[in-house]
């Protein structure tokens, strides 16, 4: 809502981004460019805020610090918002270090920060022992307030209702560890949009709602087209799942087939083998049979010629051929 107007006081640049991203924001500091001093804020600032951030700021305000809310006030519109955080206590009242602060310098005699401050009677006086936030220099630690004089200093300064945002919201992120300084939201008065202001709104919205129907009717589609190519696809692997399948499946039965004849004819060629031991260790028997026969024969024909040499001598002896 660019038509809400808002100042920061030396807010973060992160939670400044966001803010100028989403209304007509300025971010503000005290001692650089932008300048703004919301104690001594022009009269011409009157009333154009819608809202003002003020974070860890009026803690370091000079005193007395009710002008500076009384200032936050007066800029803000009649319905305008503070969103303000600072130290505070739960207990007592507001402790001011330096009530009389009014001509005041910050010196180092010796190495040491100390503050000197010139009254408004005239007079001198030195603090030791100062409190910085973030470290030395322009972060002096001016007071502490306590919740209920925090409070109240906000409700006088004419802002109709202070409050503390003490819930948690893990949702968000938002889950306080204690229970004290804890953000504070002051209005003036209620906030109403304006009547264009909502209108506008709400035609950006239905601008911002149609091209959201727009991409979700894209992403749909191209979802579908995702699912259809995928279903395709997942069929075609279906089929060539199905067609390697079958195609193992005969390699399988071809297999188990060449395994049995491989088993087959290891049968038969260990039978042809042990036929051919047979066969061999026949032979064998066979041609020792053989010279067996041949031996018994040359026996029986030295015997024969034996025989026939002896029958041959008695004859020519008897015929008197030979000589007894």
């Amino acid at each position: 809502m660019k038509s809400l107007r808002g100042i920061g006081m030396s807010d973060s640049p992160q939670l400044a981004e966001r803010l100028a991203e989403k209304f007509d924001y300025t971010n503000t500091f005290y001692h650089q460019a932008p300048f703004f001093d919301i104690v001594n804020a022009p009269e011409n600032e009157s009333g154009r805020y819608d809202f003002v951030f003020s974070s860890e700021v009026m803690e370091h305000v000079a005193p007395p610090v009710e002008k500076a809310f009384a200032a936050i006030a007066r800029v803000l519109k009649p319905d305008g918002l503070l969103l303000l955080t600072t130290p505070y206590t739960i207990d007592g009242k507001t402790v001011e270090h330096f009530p009389e602060l009014h001509e005041y310098a910050l010196a180092s005699p010796g190495g040491r920060t100390v503050l000197v401050n010139r009254r408004r009677d005239g007079s001198l006086e030195t603090y030791e022992n100062l409190m910085f936030h973030g470290g030395g220099g322009s972060t002096l630690e001016v007071r502490v307030f306590s919740q209920d004089s925090l409070r109240e200093t906000i409700l006088a300064a004419g802002f109709s209702d202070a409050r503390i945002a003490s819930e948690d919201f893990p949702e968000f992120g938002i889950r306080h560890a204690e229970t004290w300084s804890l953000p504070i939201a002051a209005r003036k008065g209620a906030f109403k949009a304006l009547p264009s202001e909502l209108a506008r709104e709400h035609r950006d919205l239905t601008r911002k709602a149609a091209d959201l129907q727009h991409q979700l009717t894209e992403v749909r589609a191209d979802y579908e087209r995702y699912i259809q190519f995928h279903e395709n696809s997942h069929q075609q692997q279906e089929k060539e799942l199905a067609a390697r399948a079958e195609w193992a499946q005969k390699m399988e039965r071809d297999l188990e087939e060449r395994t049995r004849w491989a088993m087959a004819l290891k049968g038969e060629n260990a039978d042809a083998l042990e036929k051919f031991g047979q066969a061999r260790r026949s032979g064998s028997e066979a041609w020792q049979r053989v010279e067996a026969l041949e031996k018994e024969l040359g026996e029986l024909r030295a015997r024969q010629a034996q025989l026939e040499r002896r029958l041959w001598l008695r004859a020519g002896r008897k015929l008197g051929i030979i000589d007894k």
